[in-house]
């Protein structure tokens, strides 16, 4: 089973602020399981940190803004994005500015230094959000959409699409995210030369310069109006004979724009605080639409504090009812579990069939049947009992009994004909003969029980 990642050591990066032109110190450090990403401003009192979620964003005009209880921190998107490209799941951030240093426009220095740096695998299992059905966001007057659909690993499709000469329509690909760091990393932000005045009055670009993002020159202007923005930006002043690109640098890719615009995407969505199975169709996507997708899919991971383990019928299970009486002592009408379809170093997930022709239907109740729910714990109790018989040697030479059983929740009923989805998952490690597990039980998607199980295990006389 994969298990969460951080950092093996800290890194840190200096550079100017693309809002403030500050001079900004970032540093990353290694940080413990389930801690997620998260910002301090190490140069305000207190230190406060920002969870890195997406509920925390408060602005997307230029660049993605958090913010929580009144401290805020800009232009995250592109740091995030290295982090998650590099399956990094735990990292605490120190910054000593309202936000991060812009570098060269992209996120190949961070690549770079996290490549340097290391990454350690920890003990929590990674926690995947598994893209199950179609999401759609729309702004229906940009014409922007972000679809995300199934799939078995993480992909981005990008098609951008601008009123311009220069820059009308690029797309970009990412199929596998082992990708990102030599294919996508480079690619720097980019912006409209008409787009300059606006930003300046806004106080949205005094970092920007020619060589931290590509300029496009896509409408004929006076040399002196062109000679005006320089002198505000503080740059050197090109004299422009044609339209085109106006940098210091050579692009890095052909469809480089495109590219960046997946960045921001993978970015923005890391607000999840999950990992995604499954791919993004996005079409003339923004920070303010990702950030719509974000927050769609943080709603219904704080609806559903775990997922529903994928079941595949058609697919062969890992132990069949044989062998699972090989291994309980229960029988009819008390075995509980039909097959295990899953099993990793520290959780399970079996299946149990209902039907009318169940013992407990005949009188609970004759005209409504409903499985009691004395059953359904005991369901995941046999489920949690192969796990922990799955962790030592010879198990048939063992048995588990149930000391204790807390924090039991019935959300739904249970009838006929449903199919039980059972995942038990260890809270602590095995000690002293002594597990302790939470346990769910899940019909379709939705969750109908939840329980925590203390179990010992005991070699059979």
């Amino acid at each position: 089973m994969l298990k969460q990642n951080t950092l093996a050591g800290s890194f840190s990066l200096q550079g100017k602020g693309l809002h403030t032109g500050l001079s900004i110190h970032i540093t990353f450090h290694p940080a413990p399981d389930n801690h997620g990403y998260k910002i301090k401003r190490i140069d305000l009192e207190g230190q406060p940190v920002i969870e890195a979620l997406a509920e925390y964003v408060v602005n997307t005009q230029r660049g993605t803004v958090i913010s929580k209880n009144n401290v805020q921190v800009s232009t995250v998107e592109h740091a995030l994005a290295a982090l998650y490209a590099a399956a990094i799941d735990n990292c605490l951030i120190e910054v000593d500015a309202p936000e991060f240093p812009i570098l060269d426009g992209s996120s190949r220095f961070y690549v770079e230094e996290i490549e340097k740096t290391g990454i350690v695998e920890q003990s929590a299992p990674r926690d995947f959000y598994i893209v199950k059905h179609k999401i759609e966001v729309k702004d229906e007057d940009s014409g922007s959409s972000l679809i995300l659909l199934p799939d078995d690993k993480f992909g981005v499709n990008v098609l951008i699409s601008f009123d311009s000469p220069v820059l009308s329509n690029q797309f970009a690909t990412l199929n596998d995210i082992s990708e990102f760091a030599a294919e996508i990393a480079a690619s720097r932000t980019f912006v409209f030369v008409r787009e300059v005045e606006s930003l300046l009055k806004n106080n949205l670009i005094k970092g920007g310069d020619l060589d931290n993002a590509i300029v496009i020159y896509d409408q004929e202007m006076p040399q002196a109006t062109l000679k005006s923005l320089a002198e505000k930006l503080n740059i050197p002043f090109k004299d422009i004979q044609s339209l085109g690109y106006i940098n210091n640098k050579p692009l890095v890719f052909n469809n480089e724009p495109a590219r960046h615009k997946l960045i921001d995407v993978i970015g923005d969505i890391a607000l999840i605080g999950k990992p995604i199975r499954g791919r993004i169709i996005a079409t003339r996507p923004g920070h303010k639409i990702n950030n719509q997708l974000a927050r769609t899919i943080r709603k219904e991971i704080k609806m559903n504090e775990i997922q529903a383990p994928l079941y595949n019928p058609n697919a062969a299970p890992l132990m069949d009812v044989n062998r699972i009486k090989e291994l309980l002592p229960h029988r009819y009408p008390f075995l509980l579990v039909d097959k295990i379809i899953e099993i990793g170093g520290n959780h399970i997930v079996g299946i149990k069939n209902t039907t009318v022709n169940e013992p407990f239907f005949q009188g609970h109740f004759p005209q409504e049947p409903v499985m009691p729910g004395v059953l359904l714990v005991e369901a995941m109790a046999q489920t949690g009992g192969l796990l922990v018989l799955n962790s030592v040697d010879d198990p048939e030479r063992y048995s588990t009994y149930f000391m204790k059983i807390d924090q039991v929740k019935f959300r739904q009923k249970v009838i006929p004909g449903d199919t039980l989805i059972l995942r038990l998952e260890m809270i602590t490690p095995i000690r002293r003969s002594i597990s302790t597990m939470k346990g769910y039980v899940f019909v379709g998607e939705k969750l109908v029980c939840e329980a925590e199980f203390m179990a010992q295990i005991i070699k059979n006389k």
